[in-house]
């Protein structure tokens, strides 16, 4: 048992991080701008909509509070000290895993589901997205069995994290919890493996200055609705305005 948590809480978080810094650098070198999520909405976009979106704002509440209890434990302890406080912050992630959870349920079902996105979904898309799932139901696990996860997060997981960064890790305390938060933990490893494999790579090249690029403006010369009527019939011929 010993060697196993050696293995899961020493070797496996400097393989994946290895792997993923030296396996993103590559890839991007070698792939460049076609590194992106490979997006689909052109071949579906409802269904997309519906999965995408509480997905992401799961994701991202989830990964900033993550974030906070890694940086900051001690700013989340004293948050945690007023009881409303405690319950908001737990509320509210717990609410927000089950967005996520939602999202990947919709997402999943849309890949098998729809003939057109299932044709250019590959095993590794599918792999992702169960992964992913399995790291929200142990989440979500997690936070219903084993109360107040933020304030332990902060003063038993954190401390361990550390550890792995400065070369020193100390296990005792995570190999001691219960297999579901250690299950939750390894999942969280293995996503980091997975990235330069992945679709997951995306969330390194976000198209920030879009964020304040001026808005791009388009002119008409002709009208668009005589040029590109939707009851004119399929032609082979170039359209006057492109």
């Amino acid at each position: 048992m010993q060697a196993l948590n050696s293995f899961y809480f020493i070797g496996l978080p400097y393989i994946a991080l290895f792997v993923m810094i030296f396996g993103t650098i590559y890839r991007y070198r070698t792939a460049g701008f076609r590194v992106s999520s490979l997006s689909s909405e052109f071949l579906e976009s409802k269904k997309l909509f519906w999965g995408s979106v509480p997905f992401h704002w799961g994701m991202m509440f989830l990964f900033f509070g993550h974030l906070a209890a890694f940086l900051v434990p001690k700013g989340v302890m004293a948050w945690n000290a007023h009881p409303v406080r405690l319950l908001v912050i737990e509320i509210s992630a717990f609410v927000f895993a089950l967005c996520m959870f939602v999202g990947l349920f919709n997402l999943i079902l849309r890949r098998m589901s729809d003939d057109r996105v299932r044709v250019v979904s590959s095993w590794m898309d599918y792999s992702i997205l169960l992964l992913l799932m399995l790291q929200v139901v142990t989440g979500l696990a997690t936070a219903y069995f084993f109360r107040w996860g933020s304030s332990w997060f902060a003063a038993v997981l954190t401390p361990y994290l550390r550890s792995l960064l400065v070369f020193s890790p100390d296990i005792v305390a995570i190999s001691s919890m219960h297999w579901v938060i250690q299950l939750h933990v390894i999942g969280a490893f293995l996503i980091i493996l997975m990235i330069p494999f992945s679709r997951l790579m995306h969330f390194l090249v976000v198209p920030l200055p879009y964020l304040w690029r001026p808005f791009q403006r388009v002119i008409w010369y002709w009208n668009r609705r005589a040029v590109r009527s939707p009851k004119t019939q399929w032609t082979t011929n170039e359209p006057m305005n492109n």
